[in-house]
């Protein structure tokens, strides 16, 4: 960037930060905070979900990756290689959101329910070197013992243990990269148990489930170490009519089991938001955690643009004052574009939501709805909306020493034309 852009670019945020201001906004602090917040970003948009359990393998278990694009990352060097030019392009500090299923298996095959934190010492190794702490996943999906779309809740009491030993396995893993990165790695279950059609029972694989998840939760581990989520679902591909893990029956065991609940933007009825759960739930639990997707129709997860669904959930967040007591993640997957590209779009589209919510006039809005003035509420909300947010967003960029809006997909592209048309 010449010196006559970085000069306009810095005029530009002064007029801005100047027109917030008249509306009791300071922008500087609306920055600095924003800069703290860590989303932790998936692996699985880099190789669609693939994993390197098996190689070439398809997820399966009610997920569907569309889309064929090139460059899709082979080996966990490729994938990590990838992650590092994402994170360039993204202002902030972040984390990596890892499943199971990318253990390393160095030549010797290891079955989930025997999984330790020697499968992902390169991960570790890697995530202290780049200085990017981690978060897990058990994956309970894309497994011979998952094809009748039961994993916890399965009648078989044998199918059940091997898959109380892969959550337990997991909690032991996340557990050791906490400790090892001096940072609680958030683990988060969710498992696709459900029917296509209509269920004659749909207490009894509750029940089993509930007994299921104590029995992964026993062991009590260090909450520096490891903060225990679990994740509802509406529905899924092979689960329309039934899941077992809904959101009530998560909502109730979060609460009595003191684990955290994991709100997915996508597993809810198309018309419903998670942006009004959040209130609700963090009156019963201390924390919670999201996985931010963009569901076309049902549960697609596609790449997360600047919806209003999207501020909706960022307002929540910020105008609640729940920054500091919600652990936001993204959970999309996309095949059909670059997939570094997915990565920076969505994430920095989450940071601009978040920075949206951060400079609006909240405490002039909430003192007119004190007052009943909603007329005044209504009509500051919607002239907010054409306040000079881009020269904001582009400060923070600047601050952060990554490209701003039209500067980072130049460098995306020359990836892709160095390193990702390279393999084949």
């Amino acid at each position: 960037m010449s010196s006559r852009q970085r000069n306009s670019r810095k005029k530009s945020y002064q007029l801005a930060s100047e027109r917030y201001a008249g509306l009791g906004v300071n922008t500087d602090a609306a920055l600095q905070q924003l800069a703290s917040v860590a989303i932790s970003i998936h692996c699985w948009q880099g190789d669609d979900v693939g994993g390197f359990e098996n190689a070439g393998s398809a997820p399966g278990g009610g997920l569907a990756v569309t889309g064929n694009y090139p460059g899709k990352a082979r080996t966990p060097a490729e994938l990590r290689a990838d992650f590092e030019k994402a994170l360039s392009l993204i202002p902030g500090s972040h984390r990596l959101n890892l499943h199971a299923c990318y253990a390393e298996m160095a030549g010797r095959k290891v079955d989930r329910d025997a999984l330790s934190v020697d499968q992902f010492k390169n991960w570790i190794a890697w995530a202290k070197s780049a200085r990017v702490p981690l978060d897990f996943n058990q994956t309970f999906f894309a497994h011979p013992k998952a094809v009748d779309g039961f994993t916890l809740s399965h009648r078989d009491a044998g199918t059940r243990r091997f898959w109380i030993e892969h959550g337990i396995r997991c909690r032991e893993i996340g557990a050791a990269i906490g400790k090892a990165q001096n940072d609680a790695c958030l683990v988060n279950l969710w498992i696709p148990d459900g029917m296509k059609d209509t269920p004659a029972d749909r207490k009894a694989p509750r029940e089993r489930l509930a007994a299921a998840l104590d029995a992964v939760f026993k062991r009590k581990f260090d909450r520096k170490q490891l903060v225990d989520s679990v994740e509802p679902k509406l529905f899924g591909i092979g689960s329309e009519s039934y899941v077992v893990g809904s959101h009530e029956f998560y909502l109730g065991y979060a609460i009595s089991r003191k684990v955290l609940l994991t709100l997915d933007a996508g597993h809810y009825h198309p018309t419903e938001g998670i942006a009004d759960k959040i209130s609700s739930v963090l009156l019963y639990l201390p924390e919670i955690a999201l996985h931010v997707s963009r569901g076309v129709r049902w549960d697609s997860d596609h790449v997360v643009t600047l919806t209003d669904d999207l501020q909706a959930t960022a307002q929540e967040i910020a105008w609640g004052g729940h920054l500091g007591r919600v652990r936001i993640g993204l959970d999309y997957f996309d095949a059909s574009i670059n997939r570094v590209a997915a990565w920076v779009i969505g994430t920095r589209n989450m940071l601009k939501a978040l920075l949206l919510a951060l400079v609006a006039p909240i405490e002039k809005l909430k003192q007119a709805e004190a007052e009943g003035d909603y007329t005044s509420r209504l009509a500051l909300m919607e002239e907010a909306k054409s306040l000079p947010f881009g020269a904001v967003w582009e400060q923070f960029c600047e601050t952060q020493s990554v490209p701003g809006d039209g500067g980072w997909l130049a460098e995306v592209k020359r990836y892709e034309r160095d390193v990702l048309s390279q393999r084949g």
